[in-house]
């Protein structure tokens, strides 16, 4: 899987949890805080990403994330170590 899949899968799963979002629109140098996310509506995106992807990532590694591109590296990561 690339990292515009793992990409495409979050901004799916963002627009299923924020109003009014377009998965065009979502820019992923961008945090989903700047989408109007709330902390529950992002551990949402995170938790139903990570089920869709079949990955765990641990929360202490979530912690530094700023943006939906370094969500999607992390994400990676895992499917790389998952798949190796």
């Amino acid at each position: 899987m690339t990292k515009e899949q793992v990409i495409e899968v979050i901004k799916k799963n963002i627009a299923a949890n924020i109003d009014d979002i377009d998965t065009a629109a979502i820019d992923p140098q961008k945090s989903m805080k700047d989408y109007g996310a709330n902390s529950l509506d992002m551990i949402e995106v995170v938790s139903t990403s990570m089920r869709d992807l079949k990955i765990k990532v641990p929360r202490s590694e979530l912690a530094d994330i700023s943006n939906i591109d370094q969500l999607a590296s992390k994400f990676l990561e895992h499917l790389n170590k998952v798949n190796a």
